[in-house]
């Protein structure tokens, strides 16, 4: 057996912004529009009028202050409400798989590797661009990679998951290097007029690299032993998306409220923050650690105070930004990207000996965690 090491990691960021403010602006025009328009009805009670939101209400609510997209004034078009995106033709990369590689090309550079010393490629993400081909093996074709690539999608926790498939395969010889890649356009399936989320996503990729030991790179920017993974899965549908190939045959309405994100954000927050406070103290306590051991935590970023509550429950006490980064502020949600890019961001300071979690928790429900030795 050999040791995992995660050597590299990479994070493309979109250039526009979205700030709570443009966002509040563009959603009470759009109230506006709406309750003007159904005037009538509201005033029969047959339908409810919809309330204003404010950026201190957003912030209140989440932590988030802005969030980065890939196309903004479809966003904030009040008649529209999502993306704009050009459609690509087949033979030209997707866009998905765009923004995958330059988050690749990062990660591959920070590890010292070139693409001929990796072996496969994970696609993990909440969403996917299309069924098939693989989003995978497309991003696999373009950085010029053998070997293998595939896509899997565990929500939110889709990158530690793939995590562990990665480690795994290293460790029993069958890979030298796995790529990982979490590509979120989460601004495709985020219902943009829904009072109580249009403010959660944000779009980004980020990239890990996940080699056996024996073979980094002098070049390696950073060297972290993964000494353990531990996967869970619990079915909820508190958080869903109908959206799929099956729609059209069901005649169902592709617009429809139930085929983009939506949840029970009340009862995800009950439910899944003692669900993720006991997972990582579990996998800790297997591994003979416990929670005041760790250096640093790299939880998921999909709200302030659920990170707050988890930490609060392992530590007995409030955990530091330093303990605990925040990016959620400047990312927002990002799916299964925002615990990596919480680890990209914050983890070069660490000394040699020192342990971090890599912990993710979402749709499902799904909890996945990495246990980390900084080498």
């Amino acid at each position: 057996m050999h040791t995992a090491i995660i050597t590299g990691t990479g994070l493309f960021t979109p250039e526009h912004i979205i700030t709570n403010a443009e966002l509040v602006t563009s959603f009470n025009a759009y109230v506006g529009l709406f309750n003007e328009k159904n005037k009538d009805a509201i005033a029969a009670g047959s339908i409810t009028a919809l309330q204003t939101s404010s950026p201190e209400f957003i912030e209140k609510a989440s932590g988030i202050k802005q969030r980065y997209v890939l196309e903004k004034t479809g966003v904030l078009d009040p008649e529209r409400m999502y993306p704009r995106f050009t459609e690509r033709p087949d033979d030209v990369l997707s866009l998905e798989a765009e923004i995958a590689v330059a988050a690749c090309r990062q990660a591959i550079a920070a590890a010292g590797k070139t693409a001929a010393d990796i072996d496969g490629v994970i696609c993990a993400s909440a969403n996917m661009q299309r069924a098939y081909p693989a989003m995978a093996i497309e991003i696999q074709q373009e950085l010029g990679i053998n070997g293998f690539g595939f896509d899997m999608n565990v929500a939110c926790s889709a990158a530690t998951f793939a995590i562990e498939q990665a480690a795994n395969a290293v460790k029993s010889g069958a890979a030298r290097a796995i790529l990982i890649v979490n590509p979120e356009i989460t601004s495709a399936h985020l219902e943009w007029r829904d009072r109580d989320c249009h403010f959660i996503f944000g779009d980004v990729a980020t990239a890990i690299i996940v080699e056996r030991s024996d073979l980094v790179s002098e070049q390696a920017e950073s060297r972290w032993e993964i000494l353990g993974t531990k996967l869970a899965t619990q079915f909820s549908n508190n958080i869903r998306n109908n959206f799929g190939f099956m729609n059209r045959a069901e005649d169902s309405d592709p617009n429809a409220r139930d085929k983009t994100f939506r949840q029970e954000g009340r009862k995800v927050f009950k439910e899944v923050v003692p669900l993720a406070a006991a997972h990582i103290e579990g996998h800790l306590a297997t591994l003979g650690f416990t929670p005041l051991e760790v250096r640093r935590f790299w939880l998921h970023q999909a709200n302030l105070g659920m990170n707050e509550f988890v930490t609060r429950k392992l530590l007995g006490r409030d955990a530091s930004r330093d303990e605990a980064p925040v990016i959620l502020d400047e990312f927002a949600n990002t799916a299964s990207a925002g615990s990596i890019i919480a680890f990209h961001r914050h983890n070069r300071d660490l000394a040699a000996g020192q342990l971090g979690v890599i912990c993710s928790f979402g749709a499902g429900y799904s909890v996945g965690s990495v246990v980390l030795r900084k080498l």
